[in-house]
């Protein structure tokens, strides 16, 4: 393409410090180095991951940056050393990467690639720079992707290409939200048929979690949320049944005992709260329930059991990404979507260009967006 090897100026929306809103910026995004690629961003999702950066609660060292992680786009240009990846691909981005090579890459237990940089956050590409420049100032990236530009450039195991056909306003939510929840349900939990599952917070990734343990064909799928706005899609999806904790007297896992005779099979945490995370362990059987934490908790954040309710026979799990392997499995679910395995309009509740990101994040703060989609 014609500026293939060259700088490229575009809009960006970039976070300067926490607790202050995004400033879209003209900046200048340099050409991708051996193994990387420049990607023009079509749509990006709002995940809660990025407002706890922006808002402080997960700490970060490195502003300024350019955050987003849920994104979808079409390849610019390419670096010396790239494989099986041209201009013009339509690409998914991928903040847990797969470089196909570590050893947990190689592990068919881990999905959590080594170069990851997800827990250590520092903010550059593998070569410990940045593509990013505004004001003759360094902008860093966030985990391998940095989503909320027009144009941005990914080390070669951040991309998986997929479907050239797929419409890419949609298939954004596989880069986080949607595959992280659907995966906990079929991946990490392993949900069964004619089992009982409980998700606790019925955002765009505990609806995820919904459809996946429908698909697993659990019989009873309860939904909890403390805003009852949200049962009528999380019954659209699959939800059997939705409660609000406000609503009883007692401890919601009390009530979710009584609900399913003794506790649930599963349950799953999408909230990030830690108060929650310890309800949804004690609302599974206590001899071989299994509870999965699927919301990201703030940096400072401690989880308190007693280590009894382990001990008698409950299994509490993480899940990142949903178990999947990133660069295996993303173009899979894309292939699965476009064969209509499963739908994703339900979970996409407003589309707002970038200028009007802010106004993205209000609507995840107030709790009335179930995803918000950014197009450029």
């Amino acid at each position: 393409m014609a500026a293939a090897g060259k700088v490229i100026k575009c809009k960006a929306a970039v976070a300067w410090a926490a607790k202050q809103p995004f400033s879209i910026e003209d900046i200048e995004v340099a050409p991708p180095k051996a193994h990387e690629v420049r990607v023009k961003m079509v749509a990006t999702g709002i995940c809660r991951s990025d407002d706890h950066v922006l808002n402080g609660s997960m700490s970060f060292p490195n502003f300024p940056v350019i955050l987003g992680h849920e994104g979808a786009g079409i390849v610019e240009s390419i670096g010396p050393g790239v494989k099986n990846i041209k201009p013009g691909d339509k690409v998914i981005t991928l903040f847990n990467p797969q470089c196909r090579e570590c050893k947990n890459c190689l592990d068919p237990k881990s999905n959590v690639c080594i170069k990851s940089d997800i827990g250590k956050l520092t903010g550059l590409m593998l070569d410990n720079t940045s593509r990013f420049t505004c004001k003759g100032k360094q902008i860093h990236h966030f985990v391998h992707t940095s989503t909320f530009t027009e144009y941005t450039v990914l080390d070669e195991m951040a991309v998986a290409k997929i479907h050239n056909d797929a419409p890419l306003d949609k298939v954004c939510l596989i880069a986080c939200g949607f595959s992280t929840g659907y995966g906990s349900a079929l991946n990490t939990a392993k949900v069964e048929p004619g089992s009982t599952c409980a998700v606790f917070g019925l955002g765009g990734v505990g609806l995820s979690v919904i459809i996946g343990c429908k698909v697993a064909g659990a019989a009873k799928i309860i939904g909890v949320d403390t805003n009852g706005d949200k049962f009528a899609k999380a019954k659209e999806v699959g939800a059997t049944e939705c409660i609000n904790p406000n609503d009883y007297k007692e401890p919601i896992h009390k009530v979710l005992e009584k609900m399913t005779d003794g506790g649930l099979d599963y349950s799953f945490e999408c909230i990030g709260n830690t108060r929650v995370m310890a309800s949804a362990l004690l609302s599974t059987k206590f001899a071989c329930g299994t509870s999965v934490i699927v919301g990201v908790a703030p940096s400072t954040a401690e989880l308190n059991l007693d280590p009894m309710v382990i001990l008698t026979g409950r299994t509490l799990k993480g899940s990142l990404f949903g178990g999947w392997k990133s660069k295996d499995c993303v173009p899979k679910l894309v292939a699965d979507f476009m064969e209509n395995k499963f739908e994703l309009d339900g979970l996409i509740s407003h589309k707002l260009p970038l200028q009007k990101i802010n106004e993205g994040f209000d609507l995840l703060h107030k709790g009335t967006s179930l995803r918000t989609v950014l197009y450029f």
